[in-house]
């Protein structure tokens, strides 16, 4: 008999800003977009970490395969992992590899043994924060979700009002995001564009609504970080 696949779902999660999510492999490829975030996951029994991308990522997985994740706010992560998000930028690891391997053993049996493993996982990720947001990736947020990065000043601005010099800005988003902040307002404003494309909107309209210079911008972009044309995309 067929494995059973059920559908992704995702809801928030207990940390604030955080979602957790399931879902089914129904075997094959599969491509993931890059958004600034982070995952923890738990596929079958094992415990791994997804870092930020700064590209699609495609993998495989047999049919049947169990997720059951949560996905950090941007900037989020790298905090409660105890690993620079640089260091994981583009990459796929064992939690075992950055925890040691009885911490993180210790982890996955108490999720994996419970009767809702994605509920256990919030459950003990909640148990495991500790630290409020860093001020500077709160702001660094606010900046990027209002357009104040765009245009070739906008880094500037940026590091004069959290009173850091650009480099010692870019330092900081790498540890924090993966990337420096002209990367994430890419990463986080293609989304935003996505999302308004999959409403329907004309693409010509989506990139004037979201701050491309015009179609065949977004178009460049979303070639350039997903491999694949709008177009071809969201089909």
């Amino acid at each position: 008999m067929d494995e059973v696949v059920e559908p992704y779902r995702e809801w928030g999660a207990l940390v604030p800003g955080a979602e957790v999510w399931t879902r089914t492999a129904e075997g094959g490829e599969f491509r993931i977009l890059p958004d600034g975030c982070m995952d923890l996951l738990l596929m079958d029994d094992t415990l791994y970490v997804a870092g930020p991308d700064s590209r699609a990522w495609t993998g495989e997985a047999p049919r049947g395969t169990r997720y059951a994740g949560i996905r950090f706010a941007p900037g989020a992560a790298a905090a409660f992992l105890g690993v620079p998000a640089r260091e994981l930028l583009n990459q796929r690891v064992l939690l075992a590899d950055l925890w040691s391997p009885n911490r993180s053993r210790r982890l996955a049996d108490r999720i994996r043994l419970a009767a809702h493993p994605a509920t256990a996982l919030d459950q003990e990720v909640a148990n495991l924060v500790e630290a409020p947001p860093d001020r500077l990736i709160s702001q660094v947020l606010r900046s990027v979700r209002g357009g104040l990065l765009r245009g070739s000043a906008g880094v500037s601005r940026l590091a004069g009002a959290v009173d850091l010099s650009e480099r010692q800005l870019h330092r900081r988003c790498l540890d924090a995001f993966g990337y420096g902040p002209k990367m994430l307002d890419r990463v986080l404003w293609m989304n935003v564009a996505l999302n308004h494309a999959r409403t329907g909107l004309a693409l010509a309209d989506v990139a004037t609504r979201t701050g491309y210079a015009d179609q065949a911008h977004f178009t460049r972009d979303v070639k350039a970080l997903t491999g694949l044309p709008p177009t071809l995309l969201l089909n």
